[in-house]
């Protein structure tokens, strides 16, 4: 199955999502998309000229959200399909880190992926990496949670 036959992650387990950056119910949001690949998930990026720092640059927190957003979805799908969980849990950032790189040049198409690279019953550390075109333009890593009933995200979907 290619990823345009198969629905992104949020698509599938998120459709009422309010999230800025990952929110499909959130017209005004990035509405990123992020999909299942081989050793993790995926994120292919247009950005819109409001997304910009200054001209031709990307702004850093739109970059951030990015990571933020796909390395808690890497760790939701790492800690289901290891069977700690029924469904999707609802997990949080416990903390996470941006480090760019160079400047993420804007009007071209960016990538992200987000590898898990250690998971325990209830977290998952996340590495992730951004690319525009060949250009690696930033590296982040990301502590994520699933929280219990009575937590504010708490199936949040």
């Amino acid at each position: 199955m290619t990823k345009n036959q198969q629905k992104s992650v949020q698509d599938l387990y998120a459709k009422k999502s309010i999230c800025f950056g990952c929110g499909p119910a959130n017209k005004d949001g990035l509405q990123i998309k992020s999909f299942r690949g081989e050793d993790g998930l995926e994120l292919n990026f247009k950005t819109k000229p409001e997304h910009q720092a200054f001209p031709g640059v990307v702004n850093g927190g739109i970059i951030g959200t990015l990571f933020d957003c796909h390395g808690n979805w890497a760790a939701a799908i790492a800690l289901l399909d290891a069977g700690h969980y029924d469904s999707i849990p609802s997990t949080v950032t416990a903390a996470y880190s941006v480090k760019l790189l160079r400047p993420t040049p804007f009007g071209v198409s960016l990538y992200v992926k987000a590898v898990v690279k250690e998971l325990q019953l209830n977290k998952a550390d996340v590495v992730m990496d951004l690319y525009a075109d060949d250009l690696h333009c930033a590296q982040g890593t990301g502590l994520f949670v699933a929280v219990d009933e009575g937590h504010p995200a708490y199936h949040r979907w």
